[in-house]
């Protein structure tokens, strides 16, 4: 893991108090030092608007009164934002494809399903700090590019000329 981890500021929020000490652990290990936390979305918010505000926000989607997919929306839409573009890694017990869909469509950059996998966690930790998506916005979104990449056929017959992966610059249509 990139030394990076010790310079950027990590909000876990979550409502169980031992699923932020397992975050923790699992981040600590891996370097990062500057990590804050925060029991439900108001705290978190709170944390988000205040200087210094997190680089990066680890959230679990189901919480007591509001759930994360508030905050994402929040971080995502509200004028008080201080960074629309912050990453947000989604944490869920649900892996129906119905809730990931739901996620993406907040402005989740990465989902990690529980039970959490330190693997997949720094996976996803490197996806949106080396490898991020590009930010979308039309009149019903606002948030990372919900394809992982786009594939445009080229050849002259599709049937037997091997497709190649191709990024068209100004291509931000999201599709569902």
């Amino acid at each position: 893991m990139s030394t990076y981890l010790q310079k950027i500021r990590i909000l876990i929020v979550d409502d169980q108090n031992f699923t932020r000490i397992l975050l923790r652990g699992i981040l600590g290990v891996h370097g990062t030092r500057r990590i804050d936390e925060a029991k439900n979305v108001e705290g978190a918010w709170e944390q988000v608007i205040t200087t210094p505000y997190p680089d990066m926000i680890i959230v679990d989607w189901e919480m007591e009164e509001l759930d994360g997919l508030e905050l994402v929306r929040r971080i995502r839409q509200d004028d008080a934002s201080p960074d629309k573009y912050m990453p947000v890694i989604m944490l869920t017990a649900h892996s129906e494809k119905a809730r990931i869909t739901v996620a993406r469509d907040a402005g989740v950059n990465e989902f990690v399903i529980k039970p959490i996998s330190p693997k997949t966690l720094f996976e996803r930790i490197e996806m949106v700090v080396e490898h991020p998506r590009k930010f979308v916005r039309t009149k019903d979104f606002f948030g990372p590019d919900r394809r992982r990449h786009t594939a445009y056929f080229v050849g002259k017959d599709r049937r037997k000329a091997e497709p190649e992966a191709v990024d068209l610059p100004g291509d931000s249509t999201p599709t569902s």
